[in-house]
């Protein structure tokens, strides 16, 4: 079973940027694809992005263009660069993986972290 533990949240001014890593219990590479996705109070836990293992990215339209995941298989780490950030980005940044490939069902992912804080003040 991989355990997967985030790091990298805290309190950024809007415009802001932070960088979100997930370290793996075990080898993910050639195996896991990965995603993180996110929850803000009282909302569902919605897809942010995705990375296969040979690295295929897919956004949704949110966050395109201003985050950026990325995965280091020598290190069973996988990170997201987040960049310009809003308001809304708030919430609990969860890691997951999942043997399938890439997607940003929740109902696909196995294995979950349990998730990193990142608020974002106006």
């Amino acid at each position: 079973q991989v355990q997967l533990v985030e790091s990298g949240g805290g309190l950024v001014q809007a415009g802001g940027s932070l960088r979100l890593s997930c370290a793996a219990s075990e080898r993910t590479s050639n195996t896991y694809a990965m995603g993180w996705f996110r929850q803000a109070p009282e909302k569902e836990r919605e897809f942010v992005a995705t990375i296969s293992w040979s690295g295929y990215t897919y956004y949704p339209d949110s966050v395109k263009g201003r985050f950026t995941i990325s995965r280091d298989n020598a290190k069973n780490t996988v990170a997201l660069q987040m960049n310009s950030l809003k308001p809304e980005d708030t919430a609990v940044y969860f890691c997951a993986a999942n043997r399938i490939g890439p997607s940003s069902s929740r109902a696909d992912y196995d294995y979950w972290g349990q998730g990193t804080q990142v608020t974002v003040s106006s």
